[in-house]
C-alpha cells in the first residue's frame, strides 16, 4: 500500500511520500471510478456505441484525472513543498513551476 523509505515524510531527493491512509484510500478510490469509466468506454467502443456518446464519456474521464490532479497537486503543495520551503530548498518551486507549467500543455 503505502512505500517505506528512508526519508522524512516527503522527500525530494528519494522522490517519495508517505501517505496517510486517508489520503491513500481517497486517491485510490478517485483512480478505480476512473479506471470503471475507461472499462466503460472499452464496453462502448466494443459494441459500436454512437461515436459523440463515447466522446461524452472521455470528456468525463478527462474531468476525472484532472479532478484527480488538482487534489494530488494540492497535497503536494500543502505537504512536500511546505516542507522543502520550510527546509531552505528553494529548487522545490522550481520544480512546482515546472510541474505546473507541464500540467498545463
Amino acid at each position: 500500500m503505502q512505500s517505506e523509505n528512508k526519508c522524512a515524510e516527503c522527500c525530494a531527493e528519494c522522490r517519495s511520500k508517505t501517505r496517510t491512509e486517508e489520503e491513500h484510500k481517497k486517491l485510490i478510490n478517485r483512480l478505480n471510478r476512473i479506471e470503471g469509466q475507461i472499462k466503460g468506454v472499452k464496453a462502448m467502443v466494443d459494441r459500436d456505441a454512437y461515436c459523440t456518446d463515447i466522446v461524452l464519456q472521455v470528456s468525463a474521464i478527462n474531468a476525472a484525472l484532472n479532478s484527480f490532479n488538482k487534489v494530488l497537486l494540492a497535497e503536494h503543495i500543502r505537504t512536500c513543498v511546505a516542507n522543502d520551503i520550510r527546509q531552505g530548498k528553494e529548487d522545490t518551486l522550481e520544480d512546482l513551476v515546472n510541474t505546473i507549467t507541464r500540467l498545463m500543455k
